[in-house]
């Protein structure tokens, strides 16, 4: 994978339309909500990831880029949620609001140490593990640190979308 990932802290009503959206047979209606979410391009409500994800995922879970592996509510951060498209070219993944309060307590509680070490561990399929990667790393999850808990105190649900 590799390429930019984005969580957005979606509106209920942004959330309600999403989740009736989803269509195992099609993910037109998805992705056309998706369209419109990302020109809005709502900077108080969204944190890029970049390419950071990957790192974020792999250290939150066992390791892989699974999308079933590792514990809640950590596991929830970037692909553990409920995936809205089904064609695996493009990932939306869905995280309730009561799942993002989880999450954000979690991400809180996280050190550097906790992530490093899981960093360090990461299988050879990462690719090249560097000080100068696990540190963008360590800033990404600061970012998240901070998006997760205003979507919380807002009670807004979260989307991660990424494109293969």
């Amino acid at each position: 994978m590799g390429c930019l990932g984005v969580h957005f802290a979606v509106t209920r009503d942004q959330a309600r339309r999403l989740l009736d959206a989803v269509d195992e047979e099609s993910d037109d209606a998805v992705l056309e909500l998706i369209e419109e979410i990302e020109e809005e391009w709502d900077e108080d409500n969204l944190q890029e990831s970049d390419k950071s994800w990957d790192a974020i995922h792999r250290c939150l879970s066992d390791g892989t880029l699974d999308q079933e592996t590792g514990s809640y509510p950590l596991n929830r951060c970037i692909f553990g949620g409920r995936h809205l498209c089904f064609s695996g070219d493009y990932f939306v993944v869905y995280v309730a609001p009561d799942e993002v309060k989880d999450v954000a307590t979690a991400l809180n509680d996280l050190s550097k140490e906790w992530l490093e070490n899981r960093y360090w561990k990461l299988p050879p399929d990462y690719g090249n593990k560097d000080e100068v990667d696990f540190e963008y790393t360590w800033e990404n999850v600061g970012f998240l640190k901070a998006f997760f808990s205003k979507a919380a105190k807002a009670g807004r649900s979260v989307i991660f979308t990424v494109s293969q």
